[in-house]
Formats: C-alpha cells, sequence, structure tokens
C-alpha cells in the first residue's frame, strides 16, 4: 500500500512540473468554454418554421443570451432582395 500511495505521488508531482513548464514556455492550451443551450426548440427547428412562415431563406444562425434565455437570431432574404432578422425565443419557439 505504501508503494502504490509514493507511486501516485510521484505521478502527481511529474504531472503538475510538466503543466508548468508547458505553461511558462507558452504551450498552455486555451480555455475551453462551453456554451449550453437548452431549448425545447433547436436551431434546426426554428430556422425551418421561420423559412415555411415568411418564405424567405435563412441565410445566417446564432444563438446568444437574452436576460437568462436563449434567443435565435435568424437573418433572412427574401426573392425579391430584402433582408430581415427575426428573433426565435428557444424554449418555447415563439417569434419575439
Amino acid at each position: 500500500m505504501n508503494l502504490r500511495r509514493t507511486t501516485l505521488v510521484a505521478a502527481c508531482i511529474a504531472s503538475a512540473a510538466l503543466a508548468s513548464a508547458a505553461y511558462v514556455l507558452g504551450a498552455a492550451p486555451a480555455p475551453v468554454r462551453m456554451a449550453t443551450v437548452s431549448a425545447a426548440v433547436s436551431m434546426d427547428q426554428a430556422v425551418r418554421m421561420v423559412e415555411q412562415r415568411y418564405h424567405a431563406r435563412v441565410v445566417k444562425a446564432q444563438a446568444e443570451q437574452d436576460n437568462g434565455r436563449t434567443v435565435y437570431l435568424l437573418r433572412l432574404l427574401n426573392d425579391s432582395g430584402r433582408v430581415w432578422t427575426v428573433r426565435v425565443d428557444a424554449a418555447s419557439g415563439s417569434v419575439l
């Protein structure tokens, strides 16, 4: 049991030393940012719904947080060249 503990401590020290050396040399990995989108309506569903409703094509779609809720921003283009933006609530699917 004592050998296991010694091996574990040595491994922890070695990995900490390697991580410190990598950081000092500028090889530290970039921080990972996780974007969680908890939605009842997926972005694909919102795109299909808006395209059918407005008879236009979505040319850009992105999700953003607005006061703690997820909102899809969808940029539309119709056949006559008109461009506009529609906001869809990801939780309910309603157009804002």
